[in-house]
């Protein structure tokens, strides 16, 4: 039965995988003459051919369908899908926080997952933030930080989004750890997985407008900074994002795709 799914997909993934291939080699042509802007960043003529590869995606496909989404969602039910995916994400910073040896936010996010998951109606509703109850978000490239594990170069991956070399080895365990892997109805497995892709996308439209400059160095940069400051649990400082004038996510794709 999978056999024609298979072959089906792989024909007419041929024309994808070659304009990646195109903007990817495009983007190494355009930069490999000159130092990299950002030392974090060495490998940015590749990651720019990705990035536009991934721009020319949500423009003409994830970024339209978001707004839809938008325009027909009542804000409480959008609320209540955003806190939903929130709430299956406690798992994963239960098991990194006791991984990195944080008992304290460990317990907080137990307490927030089961709270939530029973009075909250399934997470619908985050009745644990009302109460006081936080938690900090930890994903396994987190862990492997606390760990020593160096960050390694800035790299966009294709769908994806904004990564380093460490979180890139970090992804296949932040997949298990999301409870939507182990749905075996495929049908509900990828409709869940396209709802929050979907609803990330659409909680950056108004965000997204605070872009200025170059848009690919600008979104480098905010979400490096902003991943320096989640590994480093804010000892760098106030979080630069937590405020009314700059408010941008650290990715359009990650959380979406962690699963």
């Amino acid at each position: 039965m999978n056999r024609p799914f298979t072959t089906t997909f792989s024909r007419a993934a041929r024309p994808l995988l070659a304009g990646l291939a195109l903007v990817v080699l495009s983007g190494c042509a355009t930069t490999q003459s000159s130092a990299p802007a950002n030392p974090e960043d060495p490998w940015e003529g590749f990651n720019r051919g990705v990035f536009a590869f991934n721009e020319t995606l949500d423009r003409y496909a994830l970024k339209p369908v978001a707004q839809g989404y938008r325009f027909v969602t009542p804000d409480p039910v959008e609320t209540g899908v955003g806190n939903f995916f929130s709430n299956l994400g406690e798992i994963r910073t239960t098991l990194n926080s006791l991984l990195q040896g944080k008992g304290s936010n460990a317990s907080a996010s137990t307490g927030r997952f089961l709270l939530n998951s029973t009075v909250g109606v399934l997470g619908v509703f985050d009745v644990a933030s009302q109460i006081g109850l936080h938690a900090r978000e930890e994903d396994f490239g987190q862990t492997l930080g606390s760990w020593g594990v160096a960050s390694g170069p800035y790299l966009v991956l294709p769908l994806l989004g904004p990564s380093t070399l460490r979180d890139t080895g970090g992804l296949p365990v932040d997949m298990y750890t999301y409870p939507t892997t182990y749905i075996e109805d495929d049908a509900v497995r990828y409709s869940l997985t396209g709802l929050r892709v979907i609803d990330t996308r659409a909680g950056l439209l108004d965000q997204e407008k605070l872009i200025q400059g170059d848009r690919y160095s600008f979104i480098r940069d905010s979400w490096l900074q902003r991943r320096h400051f989640e590994v480093n649990d804010g000892e760098l400082g106030e979080d630069p994002f937590a405020t009314d004038d700059f408010d941008l996510e650290g990715s359009d794709f990650d959380d979406a795709f962690a699963e």
